[in-house]
C-alpha cells in the first residue's frame, strides 16, 4: 500500500498571534502564548467532557510548509541533517504537527489555550486529551536531541 492516500478534514482553525514562521515559538512546551482553537459547529458535540482535562494534544497541518523532505536540519543549531522522522520539522510527508497545550477555557466551540506555537490560521485536524498515564513515558530517550539543544530551543521560544 505504498503511497496510499487517506482523506482528512479540518475540524477547526487555530487563531494565534503568530504570522511569521521565524517569529513563532518552536515547541509548545516552551511557549506561554495564548491562542484559540475555533472548532467548527458540526463538531461541537465532540467537545463534551473536554473541560475536565488540563491539557490537550492538537494535531494539525503545517499549511505553510515549503515542501516535503525526507531529511532536514534542526531549526536550532542544525549542523547536520537527520531523517525527517527523527525530527519535528514541518517539511515532512503529510505536513502533520502536534502540540500539547493547556486548556485555559472553553466557550461554546472556542477553546482558549496556552502554549501556542502554531501559525495563525493553522488547520486543526484533531484534538485528543493529554493523559499523563498514557502520554508520559518514564525512561524514554531523546535520540540526538541533547539537553543543550533543548536549552537553545527553550531560549529561542522564550524570546518570542
Amino acid at each position: 500500500m505504498s503511497g496510499a492516500e487517506y482523506p482528512c478534514r479540518a475540524i477547526g482553525i487555530a487563531r494565534t498571534p503568530f504570522s511569521d514562521p521565524a517569529a513563532t515559538p518552536i515547541q509548545a512546551a516552551f511557549s506561554t502564548a495564548r491562542g484559540t482553537v475555533e472548532v467548527y459547529p458540526e463538531f461541537r458535540d465532540g467537545l463534551a467532557a473536554l473541560a475536565e482535562f488540563s491539557h490537550i494534544i492538537l494535531i494539525y497541518q503545517f499549511h505553510r510548509a515549503a515542501g516535503e523532505e525526507l531529511s532536514e536540519r534542526a531549526l536550532i543549531d542544525g549542523a547536520e541533517p537527520h531523517g525527517i522522522f527523527a525530527t519535528r520539522h514541518f517539511n515532512r510527508p503529510n505536513r502533520l504537527g502536534i502540540s500539547v497545550v493547556k486548556i485555559v477555557g472553553i466557550d461554546g466551540t472556542t477553546l482558549t489555550v496556552e502554549g501556542a506555537d502554531l501559525l495563525d490560521g493553522t488547520p486543526v485536524l484533531d484534538i485528543k486529551p493529554y493523559i499523563p498515564a498514557f502520554d508520559c513515558i518514564p525512561g524514554a530517550t531523546s535520540g540526538w536531541v541533547t539537553p543543550q539543544h533543548v536549552g537553545r530551543i527553550r531560549n529561542q521560544s522564550a524570546s518570542i
